[in-house]
């Protein structure tokens, strides 16, 4: 004999799907949108994070990845962006980068593509109207990166490390930011920056 469910349990069903949808992050409005997905992290988690939501450090650390050693010519020409300041005072030493600040719908489009070099102390601030999960894919981009996922009050929600140049699988992590930090690839290990830190943006 199969018991039919009661209409209040159906209910109490019903309801606990729709919650979990609820929960189910889509992939935001990143200029950066292709085909395949991604998502970090294992272990490696700050102490202290205030963020409801943090996507813990992958372990072991990704394979290193290779900048292109021939970077094509950028057939329109590199934007002109605002500069800025990221400091990281709960990382060791305090580093501070030198940023610029994607801010526009034309600025987040065209990225980092077509640079073949970033110093040490240099990155790409790319900012949303949103929180919302963001994510990012590296056509036309020479350089291997690491990306920074950071909410609105300042906190790295995640780090995908190593990315390969030149290709157009969708990455994001599944917690939602405000802020995505572009710098070389292996900078926030060297650096001891890691998810649940947080950051001071601007000075």
């Amino acid at each position: 004999m199969v018991m039919l469910p009661s209409m209040a349990s159906r209910l109490l069903a019903i309801t606990l799907l729709l919650a979990a949808c609820s929960r189910t992050p889509e992939p935001g409005g990143s200029a950066r949108s292709p085909e395949e997905s991604e998502a970090g992290g294992l272990s490696g988690q700050a102490p202290g994070t205030s963020s409801s939501c943090v996507v813990p450090l992958s372990e072991p650390e990704a394979p290193a990845a290779t900048t292109l050693e021939e970077c094509p010519a950028d057939p329109v020409g590199r934007p002109v962006m605002p500069h800025s300041t990221v400091v990281f005072p709960e990382a060791p030493g305090k580093p501070t980068l030198d940023v610029e600040l994607a801010l526009t719908d034309a600025h987040r489009a065209h990225g980092l593509m077509y640079r073949p070099y970033l110093a040490e102390l240099e990155g790409m601030l790319f900012t949303f109207d949103d929180e919302s999960v963001h994510a990012f894919w590296m056509q036309h981009t020479c350089l291997a990166l690491d990306m920074m996922f950071i909410d609105s009050s300042g906190v790295i929600v995640g780090v995908l490390e190593q990315i390969p140049p030149w290709n157009t699988k969708q990455r994001a992590v599944s917690c939602p930011s405000t802020h995505v930090l572009e710098v070389r690839a292996g900078w926030t290990r060297d650096h001891g920056v890691v998810p649940g830190q947080r950051v001071i943006l601007g000075n």
